[in-house]
Order: C-alpha cells, then structure tokens, then sequence
C-alpha cells in the first residue's frame, strides 16, 4: 500500500469531516453505519491514523456521495491501493518530502510553477538533469546522480496522462542563462523548453530582467490546484535545507494571487518563446 504523505491525509481528514458533517452524522453513526469503532472515524478525520483507499470508499458510501469526481481525487488523496507508485523503485535515494511532492504533482488538476533558479522538474531534459543534480550535491555518488536524474525525467509522465494536468510555469531570465552542464545541454534544454512551450496544456512565460525585483526573486514555489476540490489546493515553497508545505486556504490564496501577479507582469506566452530562442541562437542581449 501506498504511504499517504501527512499534507494529503490531513486535507483528507478534514474533508471527509465536512462530508459526514453534510451528512447530517455524528463521528458515532458514522462509525456504527460503517461497522467500525467510533474512535476509528475520529482519527482518520484528525489525520492520526493511516487512511486507505477502502476506508474512503466505506465512508463515502455511508455519507451517500455519489460525485465520481470528488470520489476518484479523495481515493487519490488515499493512496492508490492498486499499485504502486513509479517513484517506490527509487524509495531508498527519495526523502521522504520528496515522495510526498511527486504523489501531490500526480494528482493535481493544474501546477503552477514559478522558478527563478532553475529549468522546472516537469521540463528538464535528462542531460541538464544529471548536471544539475551532480552541481547542487556534489557528495553524492555517481550511481545516486543518475538515479535522481531518472526520477526527475520519469517525473513528466504526468504530462502524458490521459487527461494531462495543465502546467502553467513563470521563469525568471536568469533560469535561461544560468550555464548548466555546459553549452550543449543548455542548447538542448532551450530547445526542449521551445517544444514544451507549444504544447496545448503547457503555457509557458519568463519575466525578463528588465521587470525588475519581484515576489519570486526570494523563493521558488508550486502551487498545486485540485479544480474539484479547491480547498485541498497545496503550495510548496522551496527554501535552504528542503521544502515547506502550505495549505491554509488563505496562504494558497495569497500565493495563487502573487502568481497571477508575476504572470501579469511575465511576457506573453509568444514573446517568451521568442526570448527563449533569441538565448538560444545567442542572438538576445
């Protein structure tokens, strides 16, 4: 079975709360409908007890929701209990805030991703992969490269499933010109970053130098979008020593409108595109 990362059980937790509160049910029916100890609804509802896939199907029978929708992203939020995810081949290189990202950009309706460092996981070609990984952990071994390299492009299935997630990313210029790996894969990176860009689901957008200082210049985020369910909406904020979770709906909010912002303030997606190749062809100053 698939471990539910902490950020998904506790949105699952409350949700499911709000659904036997729609119900009408006290934690004690709910628990007496669904054959179980009354303790068992409250833990799972409090995030301190491990949630399956059949535990949610249980519940959400008892509080009669018969929203397909609503009953596959609480089942995604569950785990998958029918497989494993890609990512358990790479479980021993993985921390585990790592594996709570990847499960969170699996599930997501819509990413929202402003970097100004780096190309984004979801569109780094495997060469300038390995180069970054190799560059910012220069401790680790050759073998351990290689197999977070792997995860970062086995990463951009997602954006091959059947409905896609839309990925809308705001980059920072200095992303474009940061020299990664050296000139050729920088070459193949614009080039694959050229492609993605015109891609139906991917909308792709740089703020140039020339914008000046903005929210971004400090911190790199993600936010994730559950259209279905916007209240489990989730950001990321990268920092020094890893990664922060943010999911108090007036945090998410405050992060959805600082990227609306830097979107607004971004080129449009054809001028982006047009820099992009300028960098490429060393022709944009």
């Amino acid at each position: 079975m698939e471990r539910v990362p902490a950020v998904r059980r506790r949105r699952l937790g409350e949700e499911l709360r709000r659904l036997r509160d729609l119900s009408g049910l006290t934690s004690g029916e709910a628990a007496l409908r669904a054959g179980w100890h009354q303790s068992k609804v409250s833990r799972i509802e409090t995030a301190r007890s491990t949630v399956t896939v059949a535990d949610v199907g249980v519940l959400l029978d008892v509080y009669a929701v018969r929203d397909r929708r609503v009953r596959d992203l609480l089942t995604m939020l569950a785990g998958r209990a029918h497989r494993r995810g890609w990512w358990h081949e790479f479980r021993e290189v993985l921390p585990v805030e790592y594996r709570d990202f990847i499960t969170l950009e699996t599930g997501a309706g819509r990413i929202l991703s402003l970097e100004n460092s780096v190309v984004p996981g979801l569109l780094q070609t495997p060469a300038y992969a390995r180069a970054l990984t190799a560059g910012v952990m220069p401790q680790l071994a050759a073998d351990e490269v290689a197999a977070l390299a792997e995860v970062r492009t086995a990463r951009q299935s997602v954006l091959r499933q059947d409905p896609p997630p839309r990925l809308e990313a705001v980059l920072d210029e200095a992303v474009l010109r940061r020299d990664v790996g050296g000139p050729e894969v920088m070459d193949g990176q614009l080039a694959h970053l050229e492609e993605a860009a015109r891609l139906p689901h991917v909308r792709l957008q740089v703020v140039p130098f020339g914008a000046g200082g903005h929210p971004g210049v400090t911190n790199s985020f993600v936010i994730f979008v559950f259209p279905q369910m916007p209240e489990l909406d989730v950001v990321v904020v990268d920092h020094l020593t890893g990664s922060l979770h943010v999911d108090r709906t007036e945090d998410v909010a405050a992060y959805t409108a600082a990227f609306t912002g830097l979107r607004a303030r971004a080129l449009p997606c054809e001028e982006s595109a047009a820099l992009i190749a300028g960098i490429r062809a060393g022709s944009a100053r």
